[in-house]
């Protein structure tokens, strides 16, 4: 009597094939599935009786048999939708990959994408919006918003970390607004020392100082009629912020060394990682000019918060230098794309776009492994559990020993904690094994028990 379980060389294929590439279906030269893995059942709600099914059953093609027709002959990406009952019920993305024996057609791999599926039956699909790509709803609300916002000429204050596409609001802000015709001009405030930083903004005359051999317009006289985005606002000096907010009181400007004001028509589109309002509470910002800049609030998300774009942007970024290089990246690895999805992302779609560079040119083949990605992908990965800050650490145990429970309530473990990640909220919350909105609320109930 013959036996239906699958042969020792079999469950081989089928381990190593999960191994390298995950969800996989190997359909025959006829179109059939011929096996599949485990995980690939499972994500498409197949039986143990799918052996022999039409690939057209398994998947439903949205632009019917043309789309199948372009899967196996030309391997572009497509999204599809699972056909079985126990389906996850959202699209997938797949790839195929021919198998030829000389010039025999012996049938393909069929890579599909777990962890990229975007568009829900409900219609929850992909937008790029002026440079910005996303499936996430938060997002979507925020282009919305966006829109809203551009409509009118209320100054704007765009909150979130490096790397999340600040400028690319402030750019999407001027582009759809009726200023559009007008120059947008951006400025990093962190980037120059306060003396260059009020002549690039207000302009200087002939003689103002030493080096200042003719006249300077300024940024927001070259922004006339048009956007000037401040970047990283929070870091201006508070001897240049008064001259600042009589510029957006008054709408005129005197440049360095000058005497005579000079009218100007300006949107302020500013920016910060910094929480103003904290900032004015210890003394390091105007009030006055934070109503100002802060009329209309938006707040980016970090990539951390938007864990579902991951790795759908690092297939983008993978095309994207796919088209400049010559590496065919195929699929990225189970192991290398649960890195990418564990990673805190500190410097989020930047730090994601420098990453996937580095692992498509230190990479060969068509397959991005663990071992393409960075150095600090393969280091160990911090415990789970609580740590003390450096402050608490016994003399001559690392930074990340676990020395003893932590204590978040006591200001001495928050101030060291803070110390430690350099005023980062996220990280220091993470050393103290608590959530960001925890550590907000014991920073607020201490108070200054913890900046002193």
């Amino acid at each position: 009597m013959s036996s239906s379980r699958p042969s020792l060389n079999t469950l081989l294929v089928r381990s190593a094939l999960e191994a390298l590439a995950g969800d996989v279906l190997l359909v025959d030269e006829r179109l059939r599935v011929a096996d599949a893995t485990p995980q690939a059942r499972v994500r498409l709600g197949l039986g143990e009786l799918f052996p022999g099914r039409p690939l057209a059953e398994v998947l439903r093609f949205r632009e019917g048999q043309g789309s199948l027709e372009a899967l196996l002959s030309h391997g572009r990406p497509l999204e599809v939708m699972p056909r079985g009952e126990g389906g996850a019920g959202c699209s997938i993305r797949v790839r195929a990959v021919a198998l030829d024996e000389g010039a025999k057609r012996l049938g393909w791999l069929v890579l599909l994408s777990p962890g990229e599926a975007g568009a829900s039956p409900q219609g929850d699909v992909e937008e790029t919006f002026h440079g910005l790509w996303t499936r996430d709803p938060g997002m979507k609300r925020l282009f919305r918003i966006v829109e809203k916002v551009a409509r009118t000429e209320s100054s704007v204050l765009v909150r979130g970390e490096s790397g999340t596409g600040k400028e690319l609001v402030a750019n999407a802000l001027h582009a759809i607004s009726a200023r559009r015709k007008g120059p947008f001009r951006a400025i990093n405030c962190a980037a120059l020392p306060p003396s260059l930083l009020e002549s690039e903004l207000f302009g200087h005359v002939r003689g103002a100082f030493t080096g200042a051999v003719r006249d300077s317009p300024g940024h927001f006289r070259l922004a006339d009629r048009g956007t000037l985005f401040l970047d990283e606002v929070g870091e201006i000096p508070l001897e240049l912020q008064g001259k600042l907010l009589r510029v957006l009181e008054t709408r005129t400007v005197i440049p360095v060394g000058g005497r005579a004001s000079v009218p100007v028509n300006v949107r302020i589109v500013a920016a910060t990682h910094r929480a103003l309002r904290r900032e004015v509470e210890e003394g390091r910002f105007r009030a006055d000019l934070m109503y100002r800049l802060r009329v209309v609030p938006l707040f980016l998300p970090s990539l951390r918060e938007r864990r579902g774009d991951i790795l759908p942007l690092a297939r983008r970024f993978l095309d994207e230098l796919e088209r400049q290089g010559s590496r065919h990246v195929e699929r990225i690895s189970p192991g290398a794309q649960r890195l990418l999805e564990r990673h805190g992302w500190p410097g989020n779609v930047r730090e994601l776009r420098n990453v996937m560079e580095y692992a498509f040119v230190i990479g060969e083949g068509p397959l991005l492994h663990e071992a393409d990605l960075p150095p600090e992908f393969s280091e160990p990965r911090p415990s789970a559990e609580p740590r003390v800050p450096s402050a608490s650490l016994q003399p001559g145990r690392p930074a990340s020993a676990l020395v003893r429970p932590v204590d978040d309530h006591d200001p001495a473990t928050l101030r060291a904690a803070l110390e430690e990640a350099g005023g980062n909220h996220t990280q220091a919350a993470r050393l103290l094994g608590i959530s960001r909105v925890t550590l907000w609320r014991r920073l607020r109930a201490l108070g200054d028990k913890v900046t002193r």
